[in-house]
């Protein structure tokens, strides 16, 4: 399937479309405003730190309001719709996966971080006073060595990996029962299946097959970290994408159910108003009003 949103690199965020860098820290005061699309696609994750202000953002049709002392996360493929940043205190930081990878061949690593590449996970995180004091030290302190002349990638990536490990910190103290890393490791790897399968209507079974584990250990894994079943979140990862089709596309409600493999648009549109209580027209009107050029 086509994608119907541009994909943008880091370079397009410093207005350098050719440049291949993985790794960019800003203070918002400081950027140039990007010459990017309001609703586009990472090829990288981004971390935006708010020290004063208030601002919204948009991640999949989900709007949240990002308040000082906190961070907000965004993974890629995920459509997020670009907000004013300019009244903010605060800054942005910008990485790819080979770059959080340097000289690490597990890619458990990330997918260990619980914030990161998890649709179900809040990716704005409120902190106390004291643990965004430890996190923006750590900030300040990664912002002077890309400040040096002879800086050093490995020891940029060694203190992402420090910051990175104090806000799963954070997130792991303000939690009652922390999800195991096996189980996030597990679902993030039934999420980038289901990212490549999911317009082919593939059940449980096909998926868990695929982790080499059984359809009942993998509900007990998306009920740990999603709180919901499998189907559930394949069902969620379909609909979502009816979303985009409606908002972004002209196409008709029987042509968006036969690309994600629905045959009978009359189920398709019971199901969609079973996930998001409007109809496929309705919900077409209101995000055409909302998010497309007239």
């Amino acid at each position: 399937m086509k994608d119907l949103f541009p994909f943008y690199t880091i370079g397009h965020f410093i207005n350098e479309p050719r440049n291949q860098t993985e790794f960019e820290i800003m203070q918002f005061d400081k950027m140039e405003e990007p010459n990017v699309d309001d609703i586009h696609k990472h090829t990288f994750y981004e971390i935006l730190w708010t020290e004063k202000g208030i601002s919204k953002q948009t991640i999949d049709y989900k709007e949240y309001e990002v308040l000082p002392n906190s961070l907000f996360f965004i993974s890629p493929n995920q459509v997020h719709r670009f907000e004013e940043w300019k009244p903010l205190k605060g800054g942005t930081i910008l990485f790819t996966e080979d770059f959080f990878l340097l000289n690490h061949n597990n890619k458990d690593k990330l997918f260990e971080l619980s914030f990161l590449d998890n649709f179900y996970a809040n990716p704005c995180i409120q902190l106390s006073k004291e643990n965004f004091a430890d996190i923006k030290l750590t900030i300040d302190i990664i912002a002077n060595e890309q400040n040096r002349k002879d800086k050093s990638q490995t020891i940029t990536q060694a203190l992402l990996h420090i910051l990175l490990a104090q806000v799963q910190r954070c997130i792991d103290t303000e939690t009652e029962k922390p999800v195991s890393r096996k189980y996030l490791v597990l679902f993030k790897q039934f999420k980038n299946l289901l990212d490549r399968h999911f317009t082919k209507n593939k059940t449980t079974t096909f998926f868990a097959e695929q982790l080499h584990i059984t359809a009942h250990h993998l509900n007990i894994i998306t009920k740990k970290v999603t709180g919901k079943t499998a189907s559930e979140v394949i069902r969620a990862r379909s609909i979502l994408e009816a979303k985009r089709l409606l908002t972004f596309t002209d196409f008709t409600i029987t042509e968006i159910a036969t690309q994600l493999n629905y045959f009978d648009s009359s189920y398709f549109s019971k199901l969609f108003k079973a996930e998001t209580n409007k109809s496929p027209a309705a919900f077409k009107n209101e995000m055409s009003e909302k998010y497309r050029i007239k």
